[in-house]
């Protein structure tokens, strides 16, 4: 299975294929575990969950919790597309279509798959597992390998006043994983939580999923918060998080100017609001250098949350949280979930942190973004003639963009459905009923798909779906 010109995990990928083109029936059948394919294939357990994690992208398996990986049935996989009635989940729509081989992703934000070929954790994970043959009885960490967790501290420490240490880092299976634990931790079900607006959705429906009631904040054109608004929110109502990105909305690409993020601070400190940053998308700002929003929060009441898929792709799924107060509350979660992760793997990850490996590949992933999301506009303007508005993004993947003219956005997803294409409208970033006018469009996508003919369809949709 060793081969210098290729990943072990995509061998193992391409063994998995064949093996799930020649199992796939009417019926969903379970695949080899993880242990078992990672004996007979003489690889490891975690090459062998890289493989499964793309394959599940792809819409081949599906994963069940404690049972394993199953074969996604032909009926279900080659199925048409799968629509949203008048009052469906739209998100459930997209969730189920942009899984189906074939589809066009529009609304794709996986920056790192961008240069997944030059990822530098395979070969990292690669020299490790030469120098650190497998323990016969490994130490079971569970709340991260110590070396992750001392290069994370070390990563997030700025100087003297703003230090982290490795006992307040704790690691997760994913980023899902960590918000989870915030939630969990801080007691916050069915509680309140305020967000930025727009808002990723797959946040959104996870607070939905605790019963919390979520109040939007939204920005405004530059890209700010209205303090003024937010003391009004804190004192109007009986919020137990506040949940901000560190500098980037990833949904607009826009990042918060400073003044804005101390003033933000200031009304959250003087409330005494726990505060989660999401630093999900750090690194993806196309200019560095801007303070984050944690350097003025008051740090007994700050849960930072991160993780390494969009800077070091889908082998890279773990994600952490960083906190300086309540350890035996953290400890208690963690001990309790066990979350059991492939200690070589956190290692490598760890390594390409300490050794600035990360930071040469977040700085190469930025200019090819950067590249990416001004071609993206001048096709945009090219395909769509003027229909659409939106502002240059300051980082991420993907522009936010709102028609120029009233258009039923699902009637749009719908057509573009039917030519295999997946879109994200705008009202998927929100449960108040607002953006129905935008779409969020990715510039990560595949480009081998030929953008121009995805965006050319996009323009005829929007015009096919203007309302009187």
């Amino acid at each position: 299975m060793k081969n210098n010109t290729d990943f072990a995990y995509q061998a193992v990928y391409r063994y998995l294929v064949r093996l799930v083109d020649q199992e796939q029936g009417e019926l969903a059948l379970k695949m080899p575990s993880l242990r078992q394919l990672a004996r007979r294939l003489n690889v490891s357990i975690s090459t062998v969950q890289s493989a499964y994690s793309l394959l599940e992208k792809e819409g081949r398996v599906c994963s069940q919790p404690k049972s394993g990986y199953y074969s996604v049935p032909r009926s279900l996989s080659e199925q048409g597309q799968l629509l949203p009635d008048a009052n469906g989940d739209l998100l459930q729509a997209l969730y189920d279509n942009a899984r189906r081989p074939g589809m066009a992703l529009l609304g794709c934000d996986e920056p790192a798959l961008l240069h997944a070929h030059d990822s530098p954790l395979p070969a990292m994970e690669r020299e490790l597992g030469r120098h650190y043959p497998q323990q016969r009885d490994p130490v079971f960490q569970p709340f991260g390998e110590p070396e992750l967790r001392t290069a994370l501290a070390a990563r997030y420490t700025r100087d003297a006043a703003h230090c982290w240490h490795a006992d307040n880092v704790y690691v997760t299976a994913d980023l899902q994983g960590a918000f989870k634990a915030v939630l969990g931790t801080l007691g916050l079900r069915g509680g309140t939580v305020l967000v930025e607006s727009p808002c990723a959705w797959s946040l959104l429906r996870l607070l939905q999923s605790f019963d919390i009631q979520v109040i939007e904040l939204p920005l405004d054109d530059t890209g700010c918060l209205d303090a003024t608004r937010l003391d009004g929110l804190l004192r109007g109502h009986d919020i137990g998080l506040a949940v901000l990105p560190s500098l980037l909305n990833p949904v607009r690409g826009s990042v918060r100017p400073q003044d804005n993020s101390q003033a933000v601070a200031e009304v959250l400190n003087r409330h005494q609001v726990w505060v989660l940053e999401n630093d999900s998308h750090a690194g993806l700002q196309f200019v560095a250098g801007q303070a984050p929003l944690r350097d003025w929060i008051d740090p007994q009441r700050l849960v930072i949350v991160g993780g390494f898929e969009k800077s070091l792709g889908p082998e890279a799924p773990y994600a952490y949280l960083l906190c300086k107060s309540l350890d035996a509350r953290w400890q208690q979660y963690f001990c309790l979930r066990a979350f059991e992760l492939p200690p070589i793997r956190q290692r490598a990850i760890a390594r390409l942190c300490s050794s600035g490996r990360l930071d040469r590949q977040l700085m190469a992933l930025r200019e090819t973004l950067g590249t990416r999301m001004q071609s993206m506009t001048q096709q945009l303007d090219e395909q769509t003639g003027g229909m659409l508005r939106y502002q240059l993004p300051e980082g991420g993947c993907g522009m936010w963009v709102e028609s120029a003219y009233p258009v039923d956005m699902r009637q749009v997803f719908v057509a573009l459905l039917g030519q295999s294409i997946v879109v994200s409208p705008g009202e998927l970033f929100t449960l108040q009923n607002r953006y129905s006018q935008h779409l969020w469009v990715s510039y990560a996508s595949d480009w081998t798909r030929e953008p121009a003919r995805l965006l050319g369809a996009l323009g005829e949709a929007l015009s096919q779906a203007r309302l009187p």
